[in-house]
């Protein structure tokens, strides 16, 4: 899972959990429930046309507000492979984590629907539409093994 290619979708600056995820679908503990309603209020037409392997690009302080882990399994169940933003909420960055979500912190430049390709390990994003490369941190061995067992908690049943 070091490797991530696909397509972006662009969302602006403090896109909360309320927005991710609105507090009248958390009555179900159905993740596909959640994935059919992700971000629509931010943008209607996400959940019809997002596919596996789609990419989200946020501006500043994605996932802020609450702590429902509701809001990272929405967006990983309606095939997201990957979030990069300028900067995420703390609690959001580590629930995204612990299900396996790849969350990158870096400002690159894309336009809606360019195809981004990521190396996780070598922190290193391409832009195949402007053939621009970006630079992040690069992933730990031990965040990039918890990404490999697809969560946190796998990670531990297949270690211990």
């Amino acid at each position: 899972m070091d490797k991530i290619k696909g397509r972006i979708w662009t969302f602006g600056e403090n896109i909360d959990t309320d927005i991710i995820i609105p507090g009248r679908y958390l009555r179900t503990f159905d993740p596909q429930v959640f994935a059919d309603h992700v971000l629509e209020g931010e943008r209607p037409d996400f959940t019809k046309n997002v596919k596996k392997g789609d990419i989200i690009l946020a501006d500043e302080n994605f996932g802020c507000g609450s702590s429902r882990e509701q809001a990272p399994i929405a967006i990983k169940t309606a095939g997201v492979d990957a979030i990069i933003a300028k900067s995420f909420a703390r609690i959001f960055f580590r629930n995204a984590i612990n299900i396996g979500l790849p969350v990158i912190k870096a400002d690159i430049e894309a336009n809606e629907e360019d195809i981004l390709s990521i190396d996780l390990g070598s922190g290193t994003i391409f832009n195949e539409n402007s053939g621009k490369t970006f630079k992040f941190e690069p992933f730990k061995e031990f965040l990039l093994e918890i990404l490999e067992s697809n969560g946190l908690v796998n990670h531990y049943l297949e270690n211990k």
